[in-house]
């Protein structure tokens, strides 16, 4: 069974097709399980982990410190530009410290044959995996906009707000790590509109691809 990585646009439904994936072929999931499993390496309770998952401040250093302050190695291509620290000293760039556990996980789910894996650059990460399976999750920002409002109760202009925040980080991370445009076509297997196909037939074409 091969590993299938899976992007997505903020709204298209990425997490909810990927636990349907997951399901369907038996597969271990891998997304909010990322920083579950940092918690868990560093001993730390999981809800203390998603307080602070994307705040540059004690919890990063922490991570950091129980890494220790060797230097730290990243599969960046040497012309990307990585994420500027947020310290002078480069012992502290706790942003690169967070990003080694990141692929390191990533790397350790590819390694099991039987993964799905969402979000985190991981197409570009496992680009040259010789039975990878990348998938891309788009959709019309009127129907992302349907889904988070029916999802999380948000109202239209804060749905369309996060759509455009969501977005941007994502394509930043891999155009800074990867150097790599994060919406070319180019770099993966299928493209799937979930706004036209919705989440249960994405699954089923991912299931169909997979098992061919």
């Amino acid at each position: 069974m091969p590993v299938i990585t899976i992007g997505r646009q903020y709204g298209a439904g990425g997490e909810a097709v990927g636990r349907m994936v997951a399901g369907r072929l038996g597969a271990e999931l891998v997304d909010d399980k990322f920083f579950v499993e940092v918690a868990r390496r560093l001993e730390m309770p999981p809800d203390e982990v998603e307080r602070h998952e994307e705040v540059p401040g004690s919890f990063l250093n922490r991570v950091l410190q129980a890494m220790g302050t060797a230097s730290i190695e990243f599969a960046a291509p040497p012309e990307a530009t990585a994420w500027t620290p947020p310290y002078s000293d480069p012992s502290f760039d706790t942003r690169r410290a967070v990003l080694q556990i990141t692929q390191e996980l990533i790397r350790e789910a590819a390694r099991s044959g039987n993964a799905v894996i969402v979000g985190r650059g991981a197409a570009y990460l496992l680009h040259d995996h010789p039975r990878a399976l990348h998938v891309f999750l788009r959709g019309p920002e009127p129907d992302r906009v349907r889904a988070l409002r029916e999802t999380f109760g948000f109202g239209e202009d804060e749905a369309r707000r996060r759509i455009k925040h969501k977005d941007a980080n994502r394509r930043a991370y891999v155009r800074q790590l990867y150097n790599h445009d994060w919406l070319d076509p180019a770099h993966y297997h299928v493209v799937l509109d979930t706004g036209r196909l919705g989440y249960d037939r994405a699954a089923a074409a991912i299931v169909a691809l997979a098992s061919g």
